[in-house]
């Protein structure tokens, strides 16, 4: 198929089926929804790795504007010597059938990634790799009415946002995905591409984003009564997270974190269940087009105005300038002690603090250990490939690390004073360290 559009003025990267730039086989990785925010992620990740890359979109001018915006993250116009760009009408059939990956980057709209699966299955080479960048949806669904072949190696690849900045990665096979093809796809991202990566079960949302998004909405939940800047304050980056959990709404935007509590809500029934629904006022925002970073005229929880950073009043829908909230001593106290790296102290200013205000940040630090360590065995293999997913995931501390500070046995009278289900992983430790990791991997997650 020759590509008329490409003999004039074509962006850097060219077009499909060049005399210059034959397909390289095994080396050759078709990116699905090229032009979206995971498919320019993906595209520079693995064009970075030294693969030969394909970005299919639309149309073609919406895959130079993602070729623009992979050089961008890559912070190089070299970077388009991998990259060949091309659209689904013209180029997807023969771009797919010379791939040795066909990443889907679509929307999370599960007929839509259906509907090209279809194709993929159609003109797919047999032993050709399909991964879906899904952040929750069933791998298995997907799979659904698909060739025994295309079955055997489908799979997901959870990639978090931004993939260039972020190393945490989820694998997920389904139950008929070929062994192999698992242990091949894992090894590549992590050995050759330096992903930080756990083979996660495929669940609803799967490990990571099931474990976080409990807390986010924990604290979501919790706004109407203290207000917005109060709890970001509370549970801020002194309990072991790089971004206060409000701020991580907005960042993340209001309609994903919608897709995936409503996601686990419906679909499961764990001890946890109520704290996946969203609120109303969070409802009713994201009727009215408040998806947070994304739409910085309407807002979130933040909102930057004319006077500077406005929040979001929860039970008025309106906005009113931040305030910073008073100190709280035990508070201040946490971060100069994590400026300092003195982790242990400031976990046992925490276990100790009196008070309403230390209630409550023990109550949803707490719940976020009891909840993540009991998904063992049932979205994660281990509490390590859970400690790896929340630390380079999320850049919160792992739970074992908080377990490791806190004290085996004082995290466990804690949790039962709260009402915690104690993981079953915690009762067998007899006290043994949990983390695996070092210091420098989990310090990071502690700011002052």
């Amino acid at each position: 198929m020759k590509n008329e559009e490409s003999t004039a003025n074509p962006p850097r990267g060219g077009f499909l089926s060049t005399p210059e730039r034959p397909a390289t086989g095994s080396e050759r990785v078709v990116i699905l929804g090229a032009n979206g925010v995971m498919g320019t992620g993906a595209a520079e990740l693995f064009a970075a790795g030294g693969f030969h890359v394909v970005m299919l979109a639309r149309d073609r001018d919406k895959a130079a504007h993602a070729l623009a915006e992979v050089q961008s993250l890559a912070r190089s116009e070299a970077i388009a010597e991998q990259i060949e760009l091309g659209s689904y009408e013209q180029d997807l059939p023969r771009s797919v059938a010379a791939a040795a990956i066909v990443f889907e980057a679509l929307a999370e709209d599960p007929e839509l990634k259906r509907a090209f699966f279809a194709q993929v299955d159609r003109y797919r080479a047999p032993d050709s790799i399909v991964a879906t960048v899904s952040s929750g949806l069933s791998i298995a669904e997907m799979a659904q009415g698909r060739s025994e072949s295309f079955r055997r190696h489908f799979l997901g690849v959870h990639l978090f946002n931004p993939p260039h900045v972020i190393a945490g990665t989820e694998v997920i096979p389904h139950a008929g995905t070929d062994p192999a093809v698992t242990a091949k796809m894992a090894a590549l991202l992590g050995k050759r591409l330096g992903r930080r990566l756990i083979v996660a079960a495929d669940c609803p949302a799967f490990a990571g984003n099931r474990i976080a998004f409990k807390t986010l909405n924990e604290v979501a939940q919790l706004v109407p009564e203290h207000g917005v800047e109060f709890l970001d304050y509370l549970i801020g980056p002194q309990t072991g997270r790089a971004m206060a959990p409000l701020a991580t709404v907005d960042l993340v935007g209001w309609d994903v974190h919608q897709a995936i509590v409503d996601n686990v809500y419906t679909r499961t029934r764990d001890e946890a269940h109520p704290l996946f629904r969203l609120p109303d006022y969070m409802k009713e925002g994201i009727r009215e087009g408040r998806l947070g970073d994304k739409t910085p005229p309407a807002g979130g929880f933040y909102r930057r105005g004319k006077q500077g950073v406005e929040v979001l009043d929860a039970a008025s829908g309106r906005y009113r300038p931040a305030q910073v909230p008073g100190p709280i001593a035990f508070v201040e106290r946490m971060k100069a002690l994590h400026r300092v790296g003195r982790y242990r102290e400031s976990m046992e200013v925490l276990k100790t603090a009196p008070g309403a205000q230390a209630d409550l940040a023990r109550r949803v630090v707490l719940g976020y250990v009891s909840y993540a360590l009991n998904r063992v065995g049932e979205a994660a293999q281990s509490s390590t490939d859970i400690d790896t997913i929340m630390s380079y995931g999320f850049n919160w501390a792992p739970p074992g690390v908080l377990v490791d500070l806190m004290g085996a046995g004082d995290t466990v009278e804690m949790l039962k004073r709260y009402g915690l289900q104690v993981p079953a992983i915690l009762e067998r430790s007899g006290g043994r360290k949990l983390y695996a990791g070092s210091v420098l991997d989990f310090g990071r997650t502690f700011v002052g």
